[in-house]
């Protein structure tokens, strides 16, 4: 996570957004008629689709206006070029991406440098709540986040492989796979994969988004991370780290989550339900953690495998400890492979392992095909909520029913 401000690159930005080489014929997507976009570049009013199985470069940002929405048909490839500027796109409140592959056959959002951090990732800027008001702006592109209605819809995301993303602006200033600013509920995410990024695979800047099918893989920085309050739900979650041997660089944390960096007791606090995850890290380094919770985040978290980190559970700072101990936060029929390190503030090792929260440390966790397998008895999620799919064992991904297979690398 890097939260930092981008206004000193509004002079470049603005001038990227000079030239849009081409429009639709009508502002329906849906109309039939054959669109003229050639290339992703500059920033559309008006609506647009890219067509099924076709390829279309992206030079530069691309800003999806308000009022507009971007369409982009099964099989649709997007390539960012090797062109030394800084390749994005840019979903702005009011506007709506509709993007929805299929299994067999996946939107690509990729880089002709195939390696990570070649490109700036997707963002998508709503209109729900966030912990810093409604005077948010994107760290790519400067847009405005935030706002008061936590049903806001900013479109579709289904079967999207997104690789090589992160593109560093500096050491501090990196782009994620998919960015979610202030994003509401209303919006569809399942079925991403952020593949070999040189940042956050996953990140929410606040908002109510849900989630399902999520695929981080041999992401350099944080696989999943939060702030800014958060709120939403998500089920299957996988952060897979290879080895840094054979990626050629080290990964930070599989879970990096905050309420607020400045002020941890910012309302409304970071609080997602998250259910059926498998994480597994590259590093056994003491500062390498797996589930880092801090900065006042609370969370609920269950049916969840951990391995890969010498740290898989910390816990730090006062407000996030005192809500695991009072039960606010909940974590519950988790295996680590290793133990949980705490901040003194409340929490312990031992509150995690009381036989009420069916939890367990130091446990032989084994997969196939890196990141298969679960492990029998977990909590009745449509219990918790009707969002959730019934998976009553730990872990995302079955032997026997392998979602990721077709559409991920």
């Amino acid at each position: 996570m890097k939260r930092v401000d981008f206004k000193f690159m509004a002079g470049a930005v603005i001038a990227s957004l000079l030239v849009f080489t081409a429009c639709s014929k009508d502002d329906d997507p849906g109309n039939g008629e054959e669109n003229e976009l050639t290339e992703l570049k500059g920033e559309t009013t008006k609506s647009i689709t890219l067509k099924q199985g076709k390829t279309y470069p992206l030079t530069g940002g691309f800003h999806v206006k308000s009022g507009a929405t971007l369409t982009i048909e099964a099989g649709v490839t997007v390539i960012a070029k090797d062109d030394d500027v800084v390749d994005y796109i840019l979903i702005e409140q009011g506007a709506k991406i509709d993007a929805q592959g299929t299994a067999n056959t996946p939107i690509i959002m990729t880089s002709g440098k195939k390696e990570a951090g070649a490109w700036g990732g997707l963002h998508i800027c709503g209109s729900a709540p966030t912990n810093i008001g409604a005077a948010g702006k994107s760290e790519i592109g400067d847009a405005a986040y935030g706002g008061n209605n936590a049903a806001d819809n900013s479109g579709t995301l289904r079967y999207i492989r997104l690789e090589y993303t992160g593109y560093a602006f500096s050491e501090e200033k990196e782009a994620n796979g998919v960015t979610f600013y202030g994003v509401g509920n209303g919006t569809k995410v399942e079925y991403l994969q952020a593949y070999k990024g040189s940042d956050d695979g996953f990140e929410w800047f606040g908002g109510t988004v849900d989630a399902k099918y999520l695929v981080s893989t041999d992401c350099s920085d944080d696989s999943f991370d939060w702030t800014e309050g958060w709120s939403g739900r998500a089920q299957f979650l996988v952060a897979c780290q290879g080895a840094e041997t054979s990626i050629g660089y080290d990964c930070d944390a599989l879970i990096e989550a905050d309420n607020n960096g400045t002020n941890a007791a910012a309302t409304p606090v970071s609080h997602p339900t998250l259910a059926n995850l498998t994480l597994i890290g590259n590093s056994y380094t003491v500062n390498k953690r797996g589930i880092r919770l801090r900065a006042g985040t609370q969370v609920s978290i269950y049916n969840a495998l951990v391995t890969g980190k010498a740290n898989c559970l910390t816990t730090e700072t006062t407000e996030t400890e005192q809500a695991l101990v009072n039960n606010t936060s909940v974590l519950n029929h988790i295996h680590l492979e290793s133990g949980v390190s705490t901040s003194s503030n409340g929490y312990t090792q031992d509150l995690f392992t009381q036989s009420a929260n069916n939890n367990a440390i130091n446990q032989m966790l084994t997969f196939t095909s890196k990141y298969i397998g679960t492990v029998t008895g977990g909590k009745d999620m449509p219990s918790v909520n009707a969002f959730f799919s019934t998976a009553n064992y730990k872990g995302a991904v079955q032997t026997n029913s392998d979602w990721t297979m077709g559409w991920t690398l």
